[in-house]
């Protein structure tokens, strides 16, 4: 029974401090598990490049190190895929534009006044 109850001994909520995360037993507003890590700080080049591993031999168009919060980078992504004429996404930090538009695309982020590099092969 000691082990019973030890499991489910947490703290769910207090009418003293209100709702609490479970992982870290802080007040939800003080909460430092939950947290998103800011964006670390890159060399200041945007790498583009080409992949196709684990999207059954589709080819998307990976650009990397852009150095602006997540908010900012789904509006660049928003604006590139529409020059492009394709759909896409962003994962982690990273546009992925459906399609090989490399080319396209090392125009118009240098247009946007960005170090631009080719990644890959």
């Amino acid at each position: 029974m000691a082990r019973y109850e030890s499991r489910n001994a947490r703290l769910v909520y207090s009418t003293e401090h209100g709702r609490t995360c479970p992982s870290c037993n802080k007040q939800l507003d003080r909460c430092s598990c939950r947290k998103t890590p800011a964006q670390p700080a890159g060399d200041g080049i945007v790498r583009i490049g080409r992949a196709t591993k684990g999207r059954k031999g589709k080819g998307v168009t990976v650009i990397t190190g852009i150095p602006i919060d997540d908010a900012a980078l789904k509006q660049v992504a928003k604006t590139l895929k529409q020059k492009c004429g394709s759909g896409g996404t962003v994962k982690a930090g990273t546009i992925e534009i459906q399609g090989d538009h490399r080319d396209v695309l090392m125009a118009e982020l240098e247009g946007m006044g960005y170090t631009v590099r080719r990644s890959g092969g």
